[in-house]
């Protein structure tokens, strides 16, 4: 079989036309924007999810059973590392799907079924810390930032130190030693992967305070990780949620 060289196009392969606008003026193809994916968020399609969901839509208590035991750890796990209480992360699991089963008709489908449960999750526990009367963000520290943490250019980009070169329960451990304001901003954007744009909206601040509350996280977790002997995390294991 004969390989084309470099450079060459075989015969049989066509090429996509060349956009034109209406002058006639050859146009370049706009690239995509890169997704932020989140540090540990990973939603690969799950066997049976599909039925599950169709079935508990018309009313099968088993096929939402199943939606639960599919989703709980994750779920738990979000509640946990938002939170940073046990107690307070067991009930605000089960709000979750108290809040699933009452809104389950609504999902249409058009984002995978776990990043629509994580929003809708991660909505019930900013509402909780909310009611509490708890400050999500400290708007302190974008008003008069220090020299030497200042927002920079680049501060919201991913952050390749913390995600290759430390394991992930260290990492864990260090996170749910963040003060909340700090914790809360990381989590929604270096684990679950949303845009700050998008956790501006949610914490009712600027994008730039968004961005600032992220750059002093990783610079906090930065100190955190070269701590010697980290305290253990909270359980994160999902048979406390029943």
């Amino acid at each position: 079989m004969r390989y084309a060289g470099i450079g060459e196009r075989p015969a049989n392969l066509s090429l996509p036309e060349p956009l034109m606008n209406f002058e006639g003026q050859l146009m370049t193809r706009a690239t995509p924007p890169k997704q932020n994916p989140g540090l540990f968020k990973r939603n690969p399609p799950i066997a049976g999810e599909a039925e599950a969901i169709a079935a508990a839509k018309n009313g099968d208590a088993e096929a939402f059973s199943k939606l639960y035991t599919l989703h709980k750890r994750r779920v738990y796990t979000l509640c946990l590392r938002m939170l940073g209480n046990v107690s307070e992360a067991e009930d605000m699991t089960q709000e979750a799907f108290l809040h699933l089963f009452r809104k389950l008709s609504s999902f249409r489908g058009e984002s995978a079924f776990s990043t629509w449960l994580h929003r809708l999750t991660v909505n019930l526990v900013l509402m909780h810390l909310r009611k509490k009367g708890l400050t999500l963000v400290s708007l302190e520290e974008t008003i008069n930032p220090s020299d030497e943490d200042s927002p920079r250019r680049d501060f919201g980009s991913r952050d390749s130190v913390l995600a290759g070169s430390v394991d992930r329960v260290s990492l864990e451990r260090a996170v749910a030693l963040l003060p909340p304001g700090y914790r809360m901003v990381f989590v929604l954007h270096d684990v679950e992967g949303f845009e700050h744009n998008e956790i501006a909206t949610m914490l009712d601040c600027s994008t730039g305070n968004s961005k600032s509350q992220l750059h002093k996280a990783r610079l906090r977790l930065r100190e955190l990780l070269r701590q010697p002997g980290l305290p253990p995390q909270p359980d994160q294991s999902a048979e406390a949620v029943q």
